[in-house]
Parts: C-alpha cells; sequence; structure tokens
C-alpha cells in the first residue's frame, strides 16, 4: 500500500499552523498528493477544473461571511436599528412573530436558505429587536441584549426547523421515508410533509407564546433595573457602560 499520498495531509496540518493562505495550502496538498500517487498534470488540472465546477454553489456560502462584514461595516445594524425605531406600532412580540411566520412559509416551499444566523440574525433581526424593545423599555443592559439575541436565533431555528419538513424535496423528509422503510413502512414524501404541517403550525403556536412570555419578563426586569437605578444611581452608570 502506498502511504506516500497521505503527505498532501501533513501538508494541509502544517500550512494551517503556520497561518499560510487556506486556498494555496489546500491546493498545493492536493496536487502534491495527486502527483504521489502517479497522476499527471493534465489530470490533476482537470480533477480540480471539474472539482470546482460540480461544487460552485458553495461559493455562495463563503461568501456569505465577506458579504455580511461589508455590509456592517457600512452601518447596515444601525440603519435597520434606526428603521424599526421610527415605527410606532411596532413591538418586539410583532416583530419576532412575523419574521417566525416569515421564516417558517419560506421554508416551508424550500427557501430554506434566505435566512439563518448569518444572513438576517445579526445583521438584521438582531438590532431591530433591540429597537423595538428599547422603544418601550429604554437602553437594554448588556445581560438583557444578549437574552434577546439568544431568542432571535432561537425565532430563526423553530421557523426552519419546523416549516423545512413541510417541503416535500428536503432532505430530512427523505431521511424519514429512507427509515420507515428500512423497517417495512412504505410512505410517500408527499404524504410525510403533510403530516408535518400540523406540527409546524403547533410549533408556531408555542413558539409564539414563548415570545410573549419573554417579553413580559423582560419589561418586569427592565422594571426591576429601573427601581434599583433609581436608589443606586452608581449602578446605572453599571449598566450604561455593559449598554
Amino acid at each position: 500500500m502506498n502511504y506516500w499520498p497521505l503527505l498532501g495531509v501533513l501538508i494541509v496540518v502544517v500550512g494551517f499552523v503556520l497561518r499560510y493562505n487556506p486556498v494555496i495550502v489546500v491546493v498545493v496538498a492536493g496536487l502534491v498528493s495527486g502527483l504521489v500517487a502517479g497522476k499527471s498534470i493534465p489530470d490533476l488540472l482537470a480533477l480540480l477544473g471539474t472539482s470546482f465546477v460540480s461544487n460552485r454553489a458553495l461559493l455562495l456560502f463563503a461568501l456569505t461571511l465577506p458579504t455580511i462584514g461589508l455590509l456592517e461595516r457600512a452601518g447596515l445594524r444601525e440603519h435597520a436599528h434606526a428603521w424599526i425605531g421610527r415605527m410606532k406600532g411596532l413591538t418586539l412580540v410583532h416583530l419576532l412573530i412575523g419574521y417566525l411566520g416569515v421564516r417558517q412559509g419560506l421554508s416551508m416551499i424550500g427557501l430554506h436558505s434566505i435566512g439563518g444566523p448569518a444572513q438576517t440574525v445579526r445583521p438584521l433581526l438582531a438590532p431591530m429587536s433591540e429597537a423595538a424593545a428599547e422603544k418601550s423599555l429604554g437602553p437594554l443592559p448588556n445581560d438583557e441584549r444578549q437574552k434577546l439575541f439568544a431568542v432571535d436565533a432561537a425565532t430563526d431555528n423553530v421557523g426552519l426547523f419546523f416549516g423545512e419538513d413541510v417541503f416535500v424535496a428536503i432532505g430530512a423528509v427523505l431521511l424519514i421515508q429512507g427509515f420507515f422503510a428500512q423497517n417495512g413502512i412504505v410512505m410517500e414524501p408527499l404524504h410525510i410533509a403533510l403530516w408535518a404541517a400540523p406540527t409546524a403550525v403547533v410549533a408556531f403556536v408555542i413558539h409564539s407564546i414563548r415570545v410573549h412570555v419573554f417579553a413580559q419578563r423582560l419589561a418586569v426586569r427592565m422594571a426591576s433595573h429601573a427601581t434599583a437605578a433609581a436608589h443606586d444611581p452608581s449602578a446605572q452608570g453599571k449598566s450604561d457602560a455593559g449598554h
């Protein structure tokens, strides 16, 4: 057995430890492994080209982080925060339940990649929910902001998880079908998707109640913060510093 092709693994490890460009390290490792395995340069170039073309959709995910970073540097979060602050009738509960409905509805028709922690929660939903809460409660201390951001992420996850199973062509539905088939139960993907719809509705109702409860508890905690700050001015200073 020829172990020399494993040299590419060593190159990847050393390259990452030395913090070289990951793309260059991976390409060099692939070329070295291919050469020591007996492949010619034209064959390796053809393999690289074929792999690139067949997996080019993955580049969309690789471009997400720098794109969001550029938008945030240009003030995306600040604009989202100010925009929600100008909407007088919009509350935190309305915002989160509305986002839950949109996220779940899009997931039901297969558009599950539109939202997500990187695409919408951090750059849009987090500052929007913060602005919606601050309209009625005032500036949030840092610990309350983090709890709010956690609810934002949970809202996105619930909408995606219970919405995507209603889409007949999603991998989860096919996984369920395969599991039942292995145990002698024949089910069509359409039937699985239809039976997932009531679960999605129940999940929407339950999480909407959770959002209501969180908003009420947040209001109570903020009232306690305000009372404590009124009796201890130094506590208010610490809260402002955390914010």
